[in-house]
């Protein structure tokens, strides 16, 4: 059977360079992102000793992040639909590195849950910001591949990081690693701001500008905080916004406290416990680029429009990671519960990579960074909740399995959100006031 035009790749040399160029410098930056997050997981035990901290005080300070980069997505989402993706993720790499260096310097609780703040902040626009470079230099039904594979880093510097991050700490200390995170962040900085453009500034062939937007929806007039409130007339934004939240609950549970759970209930020293949590979040890495395979998949071979083909590995991912993250604190087997925590978070960034997709498929393309920015709020409450209600679980219960039931609960409960909710297009009816506009099957 031939394939359809639209699954060739008729774009000129160039513009193949420039967006194997834009994902490569989007994976790097999310990798160093996810490293400066991940610093604070790692080094948990030894910061919570240094200050002097209870597990429901290092629950607020590893949510502390999370908070103010809810708070800023939506902003972020405007600014990058605005002023574009070079500029925006440019300042925001400048500020994450910066405060990632004051991470280093803090001696007190107060100090240090400012710069996870400033860092929050700082990193507001990066994957918001990388989904928008995506639906520019990508056609709509190629966008999931990339958007997955610059996902990964999500869950590959996770995985790298454990490691790393130990081996830096137990040779230097904490703060020279947070030192050494904030300083990679600088560099990659410098790479955006010399090798990024976008594609009206890249010289390439109109055509190829044409082709990428040929099957797009039509642009909603008004770039700025109209289209937020725009957007949140739809049902289905209030879908991926709700369901979000438990792609990100279950996620940060083990970004967050599978160091410190490998100690506490598994009993491992904190050198194991940094290898071992790398097996789980390579599992993740792996699901994350799954997701994009999986969704190019079911376009190929299934006829499912772009959007479906996002959504069902959605709900999919969402039931198998609540049922692997609640099964595995109840085997008693290490090696059993290491098993079942990669599936979950296998699966868990399934459903990451193909909701991230789902926003630059199922609305007008100057949307996107804004509709991936009200999803992603929904994700940070969740990122946020889900250390801080963790840590106070285990203070009360003195046990982890009420933390993983819940996130599995919440997990589960979430698939049921976006199979309900997300199942209708944001769209503009040609002709037709923004004012007016109703959501349009999908």
């Amino acid at each position: 059977m031939s394939r359809d035009r639209s699954d060739k790749d008729n774009a000129s040399p160039r513009t193949r360079r420039m967006r194997t160029t834009a994902v490569a410098l989007l994976v790097l930056a999310g990798c160093v992102n996810y490293f400066d997050r991940a610093a604070v997981a790692v080094g948990n035990p030894e910061i919570r000793a240094e200050l002097g901290l209870s597990f429901s005080e290092m629950g607020l300070l590893l949510s502390a992040f999370a908070w103010s980069y809810g708070l800023a997505q939506i902003p972020a989402g405007v600014l990058v639909d605005r002023y574009g993706a070079r500029r925006t993720l440019g300042v925001g790499m400048v500020l994450w590195s910066f405060a990632q260096l004051a991470g280093g310097a803090v001696h007190s609780l107060h100090q240090f849950l400012g710069a996870r703040i400033a860092l929050g902040l700082g990193e507001s626009p990066m994957y918001i910001g990388g989904t928008r470079v995506c639906a520019d230099w990508f056609p709509l039904k190629k966008r999931a591949l990339p958007i997955a594979i610059f996902n990964s880093s999500s869950a590959l510097a996770p995985a790298l990081a454990p490691p790393i991050l130990t081996m830096l700490m137990l040779a230097h200390g904490w703060r020279v690693m947070f030192i050494i995170a904030g300083l990679a962040g600088f560099v990659v900085a410098a790479l955006w701001a010399i090798y990024y453009r976008a594609p009206r500034d890249a010289d390439i062939p109109a055509a190829d500008i044409e082709e990428i937007h040929r099957d797009d929806g039509a642009a909603i007039e008004h770039v700025g905080w109209s289209q937020v409130l725009w957007l949140l007339r739809f049902p289905t934004t209030w879908g991926m916004f709700l369901g979000f939240f438990g792609v990100v609950y279950v996620s940060w549970l083990y970004a967050t406290w599978l160091p410190g759970y490998l100690e506490i209930a598994r009993h491992q020293s904190i050198a194991n416990a940094g290898i071992w949590s790398a097996v789980p979040l390579a599992a993740g890495f792996f699901g994350a680029v799954a997701g994009g395979v999986i969704s190019d998949r079911l376009g190929r071979a299934g006829g499912m429009d772009a959007a479906a083909t996002c959504r069902l590995p959605v709900i999919a991912g969402l039931v198998v990671a609540g049922i692997s993250t609640i099964a595995a604190v109840y085997v008693a087997d290490l090696s059993a519960a290491l098993a079942l925590m990669s599936l979950g978070l296998f699966a868990a960034n399934v459903s990451s990579s193909c909701g991230w997709a789902l926003a630059a498929v199922i609305a007008p393309v100057n949307t996107v960074a804004t509709l991936e920015a009200i999803q992603n709020v929904g994700g940070s409450i969740g990122g946020s909740l889900a250390p801080l209600v963790s840590g106070i679980l285990l203070d009360r219960s003195g046990s982890f399995v009420p933390a993983f039931v819940l996130a599995g609960g919440i997990s589960i409960a979430c698939a049921a959100i976006y199979g309900t909710m997300t199942l209708r297009k944001i769209s503009v009816p040609i002709g037709a006031d923004i004012a007016a506009t109703t959501a349009t099957p999908a």
